[in-house]
């Protein structure tokens, strides 16, 4: 006993010992800067940068959506599972405490066609514990871990897609609902026109083909009606679904045209992006990885358990918790490997292919991560400036449609200029609309790229 002892305290006093690389964070190249910034900066925004845009129905909406989807249900419980996972493996690391009860009887035969029948009790409690000796259970709790933390980046990942998602859905259909009401207000005058030249040709003021060219205008913005319709009723199903319901109607807020647009701060640093989920993400896959190869090499090394017993046995149920029944038993087991043609070589070999994986992984992530931002900030600034010249051509278009009127009325010119001045202006601001959709969506893509805002 004292030697087995001896055995365990040194087992135990060796139990710090642990194979398999540790993690190293890898350097990565990072810029300084970005190619592209927004001078006179007005603020920083917080961690609910949807709220800046300055709209209660789309804040109602996105936490409407936050409470109901169902990715970010499905997410939320993938990360309680792999909660679960990190204490079934660190569960190792502690003796596992077990019991056995039993009841039996037989039938001996003996000489001269006489038999004996035999019962036997049997009470125990056993105990095993393996040591790890070897770090196996501490480098696999290590790998579960960091999958557990993977996973909750996923899940923050799911988040951040959604709300972006969300915004930039409800963005998108307040455009759509301002291009159907210019496509009404242009089929409404066009049809006012279309009845004064019919007036006008029965009374054989105008030919025939003036009469075409005016109810070919009003058809061209009766054709983008249904299209629109369309286009908002789908829509309005999408959205639905991210908030976790049935198809249906979208409460309305603010106009596209009222919708507050923030701006970007300046000199963003790049140590924003160590924020972004997908590159968190990438670095505990990239943990789990590397701390599997402790586990793999750990295979080489023998695994070390104590076992023990203590309980009754007897023949007799009334004798069975008697001391003269006690049973007791106490051991270690050391087992390991001799020959195994490989297999355990090749394990750490295919561990270390996955790390070297990983490590790639994680710096494409974070080289594509650069790539989104500065993409996401050239967007917004071109955005902006297309988004101010288009409304000056929409002022240009306005003039040009009044003078041509006033030109016709004076009988100066056909009423073909007339209609192309509307034509061109009914185009430039249905053009108009969606470019302030695209200034709110690139702005949104910069809220994503850098994982939800500015804010320590």
């Amino acid at each position: 006993m004292r030697k087995l002892a001896v055995l365990i305290i040194a087992l135990t006093m060796v139990t710090g010992c642990t194979v398999g690389p540790d993690y190293v964070k890898p350097d990565v190249d990072i810029p300084d800067d970005w190619r592209y910034s927004i001078e006179d900066a007005s603020g920083m925004v917080n961690a609910r940068w949807w709220e800046q845009f300055d709209d209660p129905v789309l804040d109602a909406l996105i936490n409407e959506a936050l409470v109901n989807n169902k990715d970010v249900r499905i997410a939320a419980a993938r990360v309680e599972e792999f909660a679960a996972r990190v204490d079934i493996t660190r569960a190792g690391f502690y003796p596992q405490v077990g019991y056995d009860g039993a009841a039996g009887r037989d039938k001996t035969s003996l000489a001269e066609g006489n038999s004996r029948i035999n019962d036997s009790y049997l009470a125990a409690l056993n105990v095993g514990w393996e040591l790890d000796v070897w770090g196996r259970i501490r480098r696999a709790t290590e790998a579960a871990r960091a999958q557990l933390l993977a996973e909750e980046e996923v899940r923050r990942s799911v988040i951040l897609t959604l709300v972006s998602t969300v915004a930039s859905s409800y963005i998108n259909l307040r455009s759509l609902d301002r291009q159907l009401e210019i496509a009404i207000r242009t089929l409404q005058s066009r049809g006012e026109s279309v009845d004064l030249f019919q007036t006008k040709y029965e009374g054989g003021v105008v030919s025939a083909l003036e009469v075409a060219q005016v109810r070919s205008e009003y058809e061209q913005a009766a054709v983008r009606i249904p299209a629109l319709e369309r286009q908002i009723a789908l829509q309005e199903n999408a959205l639905s679904i991210l908030l976790g319901h049935n198809p249906g109607a979208i409460p309305r807020g603010k106009t596209i045209d009222d919708l507050m647009l923030p701006q970007v701060p300046e000199g963003l640093p790049s140590e924003l992006l160590a924020r972004r989920p997908d590159i968190q993400r990438a670095e505990q896959d990239l943990i789990a990885a590397n701390a599997q190869i402790g586990v793999a090499r750990s295979q080489y090394f023998p695994s070390i358990s104590l076992s023990g017993l203590f309980g009754y046995a007897s023949d007799e149920l009334s004798n069975l918790l008697q001391s003269s029944s006690e049973i007791w038993g106490i051991g270690a087991d050391a087992l390991g490997p001799i020959f195994t043609g490989g297999r355990i070589s090749s394990q750490v070999r295919a561990t270390e292919a996955v790390q070297r994986q990983a490590l790639v992984g994680y710096a494409q992530t974070v080289q594509t991560a650069f790539r989104e931002v500065d993409d996401a900030l050239i967007s917004n600034i071109k955005r902006r400036e297309e988004l101010v010249a288009q409304g000056r051509q929409v002022a240009a278009l306005e003039d040009y449609a009044h003078y041509a009127q006033i030109r016709y009325d004076e009988g100066q010119v056909s009423y073909i200029e007339v209609l192309d001045s509307q034509r061109r202006l009914f185009d430039a601001e249905l053009l108009y609309t969606q470019s302030e959709n695209d200034v709110h969506a690139a702005m949104i893509s910069i809220y994503k790229a850098m994982g939800g805002g500015w804010v320590e």
